[in-house]
């Protein structure tokens, strides 16, 4: 065992202890927050049962580790894993001896939930088809991967104001979510060579803020340089007493953009003098030109096999209902797998693709998997988990995502129009609704002087390299309306014969008449 892994299990022992006097009510909850987020683990509502966040870099699964995890599931009888909005992997309803036992384990096995939460530099995102991507500028996987390695060597040295997220897209459609960001890097070509474009200091829930575009491209092996400017200037400017303002967008808020970006650069002209952090990554083969994209790539019902830009391979994307998939269907997929090249990544849609399948291969596993396996864009939204397992979720998310795709089975209606919606609890956005076509974010509201529970609507967002920007707030609509406003939406983009953000530009009063109804006064 090596002396970072040895460290890593001395705070264990120390966590364990911490977790039982929590159960046993001698700590309060906040104080055992600010222990168990660092370690990736939470306390689930009500007190008595615990979640670990196992960190998958940059989303890429190894076959060995997606084996340990069934193993987990099926060791400590799970019925389903949690496929998150941030490529990792999350264990439910677990007793806090059973949570530090796993994390024991996996440490062994490389696998880790270190800085899984609280103010670390959490899961580098990566857009799940790097590499295969027809429309990819160039695949920034290496570059990815090499920043999760330098973030999780120093993962216990950080002290940081808050959680600092980093992300890598393969092209302008930005899957990874740069430009809402801490710090993005998008792969372009520029006169024939690989770039980066760079975005810093986005983020979304309370004060959301789209990110920033620097003002040069990035030559990708210098990507490191700026993982630690920002990181420098966090700590220097960011807000260790405000909680609620802690998050990097306060700091240009607070500064001014000009200003920002100034003290930005010193400090990264500081890291440049001082570290040696040029990444040396193998050219041949990776910068290919890209595709052009179609615009009608938001559109287009590609289904859940992609054609891969390497002829003859596909990818099957396997999206379980709100990211919950069954450990039985887990353990079929690694029954499938088990003597083929596996390359399997998470998405930030809680979906997992398993990549570099034959025409063939990528039917027969989509056919194992129909039960379970979502394939309409409605069908394939994005939920967090919510109440009742959040600590600070306002409603129950997934119910609601569930209520939805069940009121439109039963009343058989096509969906064929009908995008994705994201839904998020409460207002932190964990769903990213604020950048959904169609969003919904749980609130509590008064009707007739009585509490209720509503979800306010947010339509209109988007991502993407020029085009990122916040939805509109309608208002709030009622729990119990909201399928039935999604059935007539859907029935009315049915007549049109258009996709929703075609029918929100073209008709918009008309739809403003048809949400009208649903809103809370």
């Amino acid at each position: 065992m090596n002396e970072y892994n040895k460290i890593l299990k001395e705070e264990i022992a120390e966590f364990r202890e911490a977790g039982h006097k929590f159960v046993n009510k001698e700590i309060t909850t906040a104080e055992f927050k600010g222990k168990s987020g660092g370690m990736g683990v939470y306390a689930q509502r009500g007190g008595e049962a615990f979640m670990i966040r196992l960190r998958i870099p940059c989303g890429i699964v190894s076959f060995a580790h997606l084996k340990l995890i069934h193993k987990f599931a099926v060791q400590y009888g799970l019925q389903r894993i949690h496929l998150t909005t941030r490529q990792a992997i999350q264990l439910h309803d677990l007793d806090i001896d059973s949570v530090c036992d796993i994390m024991e384990t996996a440490i062994d096995h490389g696998l880790y939930s270190r800085g899984g939460g609280g103010n670390y530099p959490r899961n580098v995102a990566l857009s799940p088809l790097s590499g295969v991507d027809k429309t990819e500028a160039f695949d920034p996987t290496p570059y990815a991967m090499q920043v999760n390695r330098y973030v999780m060597e120093r993962i216990r040295e950080y002290h940081l104001p808050h959680k600092l997220k980093i992300a890598f897209s393969n092209n302008e459609a930005d899957t990874a979510n740069c430009t809402i960001n801490d710090l993005g890097f998008m792969s372009v070509m520029d006169q024939g060579k690989p770039f980066f474009k760079m975005f810093l200091a986005g983020g979304l829930g309370n004060n959301p803020a789209v990110a920033l575009p620097y003002d040069e491209l990035i030559l990708p092996d210098q990507v490191l340089y700026h993982v630690e400017a920002v990181t420098r200037i966090f700590v220097a400017e960011g807000d260790y007493q405000n909680k609620a303002k802690a998050r990097m967008r306060y700091i240009p808020k607070r500064m001014g953009e000009e200003a920002f970006m100034e003290c930005y650069k010193k400090h990264l002209a500081q890291v440049t003098e001082s570290m040696e952090l040029n990444i040396n990554v193998a050219a041949d083969g990776i910068y290919e030109s890209a595709d052009k994209m179609q615009s009608s790539y938001i559109h287009t019902d590609s289904g859940n096999l992609i054609a891969q830009k390497q002829e003859g391979f596909y990818t099957a994307v396997i999206h379980p209902q709100c990211g919950q998939l069954p450990v039985k269907a887990l353990e079929e997929i690694i029954t499938f797998l088990v003597d083929k090249q596996q390359d399997i990544r998470l998405s930030m849609t809680e979906s997992m693709y398993i990549r570099n399948l034959s025409r063939e291969e990528g039917e027969k596993l989509l056919a194992l998997m129909e039960e379970i396996n979502q394939v309409t864009r409605i069908g394939m939204s994005v939920s967090c988990v919510g109440v009742p397992t959040c600590q600070i979720g306002v409603l129950e998310s997934q119910t609601l995502l569930k209520e939805i795709n069940r009121v439109l089975m039963e009343n058989r209606i096509k969906t064929e129009y009908l995008p994705g919606v994201s839904i998020s609890g409460c207002f932190n956005s964990c769903s990213r609704h604020q950048i959904s076509e169609i969003g919904f974010d749980g609130c509590k509201k008064r009707i007739s002087d009585a509490p209720a529970d509503a979800f306010e609507l947010h339509i209109g967002g988007a991502a993407g390299s020029d085009n990122t920007h916040l939805g509109k707030c309608m208002g709030a609509v009622k729990k119990e309306d909201i399928p039935n406003f999604v059935m007539k939406l859907s029935q009315a983009l049915n007549t049109k014969g258009m996709y929703f953000m075609d029918y929100l530009k073209g008709y918009r009063e008309e739809f403003e008449d048809l949400v009208k109804p649903y809103l809370i006064p």
